[in-house]
């Protein structure tokens, strides 16, 4: 007798699709600033590192930000908490189109880069929660929204950036006000939390070996994602707006592909190790190429676009990883490992920026060659987790239950607010 076929990751709840839609939007926000980069360096005056900074102030904030949404959405609810972090990327993005100079649009990135983290860790908690096809769909739906974000944003990004390098920012506002409605009309009251959980929480999970490792591994390999994403342009110049925006939506293709059916015909086949060990040495192989040719704008071209199939590989893998073996809740140890990646991928371009100032732009791309190999390294040593979270040996804990007192508190704040929202 034949085994019934897992459902579709793609047959959900209107409210999971709302979320989704959300995180496409979110998502287009990492890339829509690509193919804008060369002209706000040249049009603001600013220095190929400074505008790296774009990235900097986003991503290091998101990070920081990671260790308190956990603690903030166990007190406002899932629903409240994205609402809120699509406020705040709504106003920053629009005050960010109608700054005056490079440092005002850094800063006011920061705080998009809040909204950002109280969005994109709610968000997939919220679907890993409510979404039909359990974890492995979850996620695969999840990278989906990612890829999609990724492959438009820059496309948009190009269209809007030829007009006016303001255009991507306010485009991004009025994109992400229209996911606020959509959250706000379609993602129903979400209920009160299991339990709360603690500040330190994150940060005291690092203790565990095998989150602590995989976090690790994050970290490494979007140091070497963040140094392509966010100084290939620059390898690209003289070139158009639009013309990026093509390069950079044919290598977010290759990351929506490979994160929604590359990914997990190579784990059912290799395993989730193998892959990984393979595909981080294959993207080591390609970003040594821009590194030993990054004067040769076609070779830098191709090996971005191609880029993207590793990617998406990666993205969906790790990502299952980290929420597969990690001993604590999974709310916490997507805080946690959020915190410990998005470090390195705040910190890689303006680095980069440096290091082709100081030295040459042959060394942040042979420099992220070298992070990836070691990350192949680092994972290496929790091979036994990864093979018994493929085996289906691996079970996160439960969240512990409120205490009356706390259960009590939890519902007088639920009644008290809730019609809000």
């Amino acid at each position: 007798m034949r085994e019934s076929r897992s459902p579709s990751p793609f047959q959900q709840p209107k409210a999971v699709w709302a979320v989704a839609f959300a995180c496409v939007i979110s998502f287009m926000g990492i890339g829509l600033v690509d193919p804008i980069l060369p002209a706000l360096a040249s049009q603001l005056h600013a220095s190929k590192s400074q505008v790296e900074l774009l990235f900097t102030s986003y991503l290091v904030v998101t990070a920081v930000a990671m260790l308190v949404t956990g603690w903030v959405s166990s007190r406002l609810g899932a629903k409240r908490t994205l609402i809120a972090g699509l406020v705040l990327i709504v106003i920053f993005a629009a005050i960010a189109g109608s700054s005056a100079t490079i440092g005002q649009i850094v800063g006011f990135r920061a705080g998009w880069g809040l909204g950002n983290a109280l969005f994109i860790a709610t968000s997939l908690a919220v679907i890993v929660s409510s979404a039909s096809g359990g974890f492995a769909g979850a996620i695969i739906l999840y990278e989906t929204a990612l890829g999609v974000g990724i492959a438009c944003g820059p496309l948009l990004g190009g269209e809007l950036g030829s007009l006016s390098w303001r255009g991507p920012f306010y485009g991004v506002a009025v994109l992400m006000f229209i996911a606020l409605i959509a959250t706000l009309v379609l993602l129903p009251k979400t209920p009160p939390a299991a339990r709360r959980q603690g500040i330190t929480e994150p940060i005291k999970a690092l203790r565990h070996r095998a989150l602590a490792t995989t976090s690790v591994v994050g970290l490494l390999y979007n140091w070497a994602f963040f140094t392509l994403l966010g100084y290939s342009p620059f390898l690209m110049a003289p070139i158009s707006p639009q013309q990026l925006g093509l390069i950079f939506c044919g290598w977010g293709m290759l990351v929506a592909v490979f994160a929604i059916w590359g990914a997990p015909w190579l784990k059912a086949r290799f395993g989730t190790g193998r892959t990984l060990y393979g595909n981080f040495v294959l993207m080591a192989a390609d970003l040594a190429v821009i590194g030993i040719r990054p004067d040769s704008k076609p070779t830098v071209i191709v090996a971005v676009v191609v880029a993207g199939a590793f990617i998406g590989v990666n993205n969906t893998l790790v990502t299952t990883a980290v929420m597969s073996i990690a001993p604590v809740e999974r709310p916490v140890a997507s805080a946690t490992y959020g915190f410990v990646r998005f470090i390195g991928g705040g910190l890689a371009p303006f680095a980069a920026g440096q290091l082709v100032e100081h030295l040459n732009a042959h060394v942040p791309f042979l420099i992220g060659t070298g992070t990836l190999l070691v990350a192949a390294g680092v994972l290496s040593t929790v091979q036994r987790a990864l093979a018994q979270a493929d085996r289906g040996e691996v079970h996160q804990p439960e969240p512990e239950p409120l205490d009356v007192a706390e259960r009590e508190d939890e519902l007088a704040v639920s009644a008290g607010i809730g019609n809000e929202s």
